[in-house]
């Protein structure tokens, strides 16, 4: 079991190696990031103050946390897939710089304690919910050049990373989509009642929490896979499993969204249906990790797999 996961340190370890100077930007700020929402998360339990509301520092800890670790994993899985070197800088640059601005106008006006969205009550407010609203469609386009790459330049990588890849860029992309949705439905109603844009354009915030995150559970998952001594078409199945999970959920979720029903208010049937793709995706992930620490793989010349890009082809 060590050497499985000394082998996966060294994987993990030869993609920071053999990253770019942008990648290197992007792990370091993903980790500022997501450092800044857990030093929020600390603050609010030692404090007491509240979790809800527009106002709550809540905010600034979930977005912190969120693009750091959505940051991070989508600088990790676009090392699999191959780019135009300068294309890969401009992407990865702007998808550093948009998810910073987020994180940074949210957390400002936490502090500042006065709604990040959905306000224009003041000339700097407005300019700031605009400045928000660019950083979410530099987003939103970033996201889908990435996806884009994910269906043409993956070809090195075995058929279960593909799929893996291309499913967590399509879910990524359609939580992007989610968010504008958020936007679109709140702004016209923030001109006339603040509080209700906010209760009601958040009605997707559960939607978009879960499909936020598939492009780090279902490439990980198949990259855990990797360090197996099954074949290909074992991985393939356990993989098929997850995203067969990962989608019972979301799609659960999104429909529960829709109508307005909190995850943890759902009625009966939904809930069980959320509960059996929990489970598939936890059972996928467990045979995973099974594989990977007691039926692991040694390469041709006897060594386990130290890069990113060995460990997948």
């Amino acid at each position: 079991m060590n050497t499985a996961i000394r082998a996966m340190g060294r994987s993990l370890g030869r993609s920071w190696a053999e990253g770019t100077r942008m990648e290197h930007i992007a792990f370091v700020v993903g980790g500022v990031l997501f450092a800044s929402g857990l030093a929020h998360v600390v603050y609010l339990l030692a404090t007491g103050a509240s979790w809800v509301g527009p106002v709550s520092l809540r905010k600034a800890a979930t977005f912190g946390l969120s693009f750091g670790l959505t940051l991070a994993t989508v600088t990790w899985a676009t090392h699999f897939v191959r780019q135009n070197p300068v294309m890969r800088r401009v992407l990865l640059g702007g998808f550093t710089l948009a998810c910073v601005l987020e994180t940074f106008l949210v957390s400002l006006q936490a502090w500042r304690g006065v709604p990040s969205h959905f306000n224009f009550q003041t000339p700097f407010d407005a300019a700031v919910a605009g400045m928000l609203a660019f950083g979410g469609l530099l987003i939103v386009v970033l996201v889908l050049a990435f996806t884009l790459s994910a269906f043409r330049g993956v070809g090195q990588n075995s058929p279960s990373m593909r799929l893996a890849l291309r499913y967590g860029f399509v879910v990524l992309a359609a939580a992007m989509g989610i968010g504008a949705a958020m936007i679109a439905v709140g702004v016209p109603l923030s001109r006339a009642d603040p509080q209700a844009a906010f209760d009601t354009g958040g009605f997707l915030k559960p939607a978009h929490a879960v499909t936020m995150h598939a492009i780090l559970v279902l490439p990980g998952l198949a990259w855990l896979l990797t360090f197996t001594s099954w074949a290909e078409s074992v991985r393939m199945r356990i993989v098929r499993l997850g995203i067969a999970g990962y989608t019972l959920v979301g799609a659960v979720v999104i429909v529960e969204s829709i109508a307005r029903v909190s995850p943890l208010d759902a009625p009966l049937v939904p809930t069980l249906l959320s509960l059996a793709g929990l489970l598939a995706l936890v059972a996928a992930g467990l045979v995973a990790c099974y594989g990977a620490l007691y039926r692991r793989t040694v390469d041709r010349g006897g060594q386990f797999p130290t890069s990113v890009h060995e460990s997948v082809t």
